[in-house]
């Protein structure tokens, strides 16, 4: 058997770090298996459904580098292939016309409320004849469910769930518009599309009992389910804007790496012994479900960050830039050239081992693309007093006569000069880190120069001892 997962997000709104982490472990678990991976897109609610929000789906699954096998099933696009078999289910005695009126939902609705049990529907209409129907009300379709025995849920996470049919009523399947149910067109999807193994978040656990009595009366095979508990926020409540960003396409703007975010969201809930960092090729080899735990996860923005640090230090300079060119370019009001882009290539070695984001690191490479005369910030211009522009002036003298431009000629240079006027090698390396940066934090001032090269370098110094 070729192993099917799915992800089937609804469409209103920005992919959710649980959608997104449920997108992953079936992503994984495909990939584990050797099996395929779909994507549904389940816009049946076309009220709060939009081309946007199925846009930043898309987008964020692409980020995340989340690829699924063919072109993305839209369920809105399916609702006659699901009416069909609704009038299956009929035709074949599983399914029955409902002609109950609005006022005896309500009236059955409120007898429950009032008896303090759950609203479920009697079955009023379970064995009565059409031709007693009244006029002027238009029918629903509801499924003929067992009434006596067991459902069983053997889940893979919460293991096995047993639920008396007596406490399941016959579900809707067609509203009396003609329109299919979610429970409805769920099955009959993960059906047609092949779907083996149906692992979502256990918000859904209370549908699955449903959803195998549909299964079961088309005689289909019953998908193995794995329901995922939900993220909590640090203080322990269901995730939610209150404690952050919740939306993948946030920590893709707040400079976050793909991989640290799929290592980050696999170990919330899922765990392979003490192993926190985990490569992608590792979590494919190693995922299964008997990793993944019952207790929700917290999620833990520190760790992130410092998984999100671990990455920037071990990625591709080459890599790194072009991730973060467009948010440099955001700060600089232009886009990067080539000669930008390999000058930012260049300086990544000695700047991502500091920087925790993206952000970061086109915050700390601005320096890199200002103008001459570089105008220094407040720290810097207090750095830069008369006496210290005499000594850039000198020591600019000193390195233009460098015979190999790179940083431990430089530095020789420079401790040279520091010792012969008694002076600590600090003493003399942060002017020139302001006057070459117009700041007094940067990545050390040797590799500065030998990344801005000779001509800028020594440009920047004659305008910092002329100012």
């Amino acid at each position: 058997m070729t192993v099917v997962t799915r992800f089937a997000p609804s469409p209103t709104g920005f992919l959710h770090i649980g959608g997104a982490r449920t997108a992953l472990f079936n992503w994984l678990y495909a990939r584990h298996t050797g099996g395929k991976f779909l994507l549904r897109i389940e816009d049946t609610d076309r009220e709060r459904s939009t081309d946007e929000a199925i846009a930043a789906i898309l987008d964020s699954l692409n980020w995340l580098e989340l690829e699924w096998e063919g072109e993305p099933v839209y369920q809105a696009q399916r609702v006659e292939r699901h009416a069909e078999v609704a009038r299956t289910m009929l035709a074949q005695g599983k399914a029955y016309h409902c002609y109950c009126s609005p006022e005896e939902l309500t009236e059955m609705r409120e007898s429950a409320r009032a008896e303090g049990r759950p609203m479920r529907y009697d079955g009023r209409w379970r064995d009565r004849d059409r031709s007693e129907a009244p006029a002027g009300i238009k029918p629903v379709v509801r499924l003929r469910a067992p009434q006596e025995g067991e459902t069983v849920i053997r889940d893979k996470v919460q293991g096995d769930i047993t639920i008396a049919n007596a406490q399941l009523d016959d579900m809707v399947l067609l509203r009396s518009d003609g329109t299919p149910t979610y429970m409805l067109a769920v099955v009959v999807d993960d059906h047609d599309m092949g779907v083996t193994h149906v692992v979502r978040g256990d918000d859904h656990l209370t549908n699955a009992a449903r959803q195998m009595q549909i299964f079961q009366a088309m005689d289909w095979p019953v998908p193995v389910f794995a329901h995922l508990p939900l993220i909590h926020g640090p203080d322990g409540a269901k995730l939610s804007k209150r404690h952050g960003a919740v939306g993948a396409e946030a920590y893709r703007e707040m400079g976050f790496l793909p991989e640290a975010m799929r290592n980050y969201l696999l170990r919330l809930g899922w765990a392979h012994g003490d192993d926190e960092t985990i490569s992608t090729e590792q979590a494919v080899a190693w995922f299964d479900f008997d990793g993944i735990g019952r207790s929700p996860a917290r999620f833990d923005m520190a760790k992130l960050t410092a998984l999100n640090l671990h990455y920037i230090k071990i990625a591709d300079d080459a890599r790194l830039a072009r991730l973060t060119a467009p948010l440099l370019g955001a700060r600089l009001g232009r886009t990067l050239d080539e000669g930008g882009l390999a000058l930012l290539t260049a300086a990544m070695p000695s700047m991502k081992e500091r920087a925790k984001t993206l952000v970061e690191m086109a915050e700390n490479a601005e320096f890199y693309f200002h103008p001459r005369p570089v105008a220094p910030d407040e720290k810097a211009a207090k750095v830069l007093t008369p006496e210290a522009r005499g000594a850039i002036a000198e020591l600019a003298g000193e390195l233009a006569g460098v015979a190999e431009w790179n940083a431990p000629a430089l530095e020789a240079v420079v401790r040279g000069h520091a010792e012969r006027a008694g002076l600590g090698l600090g003493k003399v390396a942060q002017p020139l880190r302001a006057a070459l940066t117009g700041r007094t934090v940067s990545p050390p001032v040797f590799d500065v120069m030998a990344i801005f090269g000779r001509e800028e370098s020594l440009a920047r110094l004659t305008d910092a001892a002329a100012a």
